[in-house]
């Protein structure tokens, strides 16, 4: 019995001096932290609205130099940064920014198939590149080598400035002597086509009189 009065007798002492430490002499005052007439807005988006970064394959490709896999590679960055998909505000297609009247030319008229399949738009590029050396070809013996207006010609520029302009426009500026100079609608030049593509191996691709891609559409 005796340690059960000593027992309440502790708890009673406990919970007294528990109590003084509430009731401190000190006042805090707390209204500079008031939210009294502050318009408060809550923001949670919804779940449709959080966007979540997805996991993207980088492509990283070897150092290619001037072989003819770098020449298409260095191209293709240029024209579209190597995107398959994307489509320009003058309506150029691809990876390799092909218009529907080219695709028409060397035989492709479905230009939703050419866009969402890359096999084909690597064939397209061959088969256009084939083409333009074949229509090219006197051009390419006569000024490869030699200089027009200040830059060196080269078998590899000339099929780089004909993707951009035609095989006509190139005509125009090697017999001009660099003076008709074709600029397409985002101010690339001819010129500046034939001196930045300048030096690439692209013998291998063979000269062929109105090439078209075959292919089941």
């Amino acid at each position: 019995m005796k340690k059960l009065l000593f027992s309440i007798s502790i708890i009673s002492i406990a919970c007294l001096l528990v109590s003084w430490g509430f009731l401190s002499k000190n006042s805090y005052d707390f209204s500079y932290y008031s939210t009294d007439g502050l318009e408060l807005n809550y923001l949670v988006p919804f779940e449709e609205d959080i966007i979540v970064e997805e996991e993207v394959e980088l492509v990283v490709y070897p150092y290619l130099g001037k072989t003819y896999m770098g020449f298409r590679e260095a191209l293709a960055f240029k024209e579209s940064r190597g995107d398959y998909f994307i489509i320009n505000d003058f309506g150029y297609m691809g990876k390799y920014q092909f218009g529907r009247a080219t695709l028409n030319l060397i035989g492709i008229k479905d230009s939703k198939l050419f866009l969402n399949n890359p096999k084909l738009q690597e064939t397209a590029f061959k088969t256009y590149t084939a083409r333009n050396k074949w229509v090219l070809q006197r051009d390419i013996k006569r000024f490869s080598g030699t200089y027009v207006n200040g830059v060196y010609i080269t078998e590899s520029g000339i099929l780089a400035a004909a993707h951009l302009a035609g095989p006509g426009n190139v005509k125009k500026f090697l017999r001009s002597g660099g003076q008709d100079v074709f600029t397409d609608g985002f101010g690339t030049s001819v010129r500046y086509y034939l001196k930045k593509f300048s030096g690439y191996d692209t013998s291998h691709i063979l000269p062929i009189k109105n090439a078209k891609v075959i292919y089941k559409g």
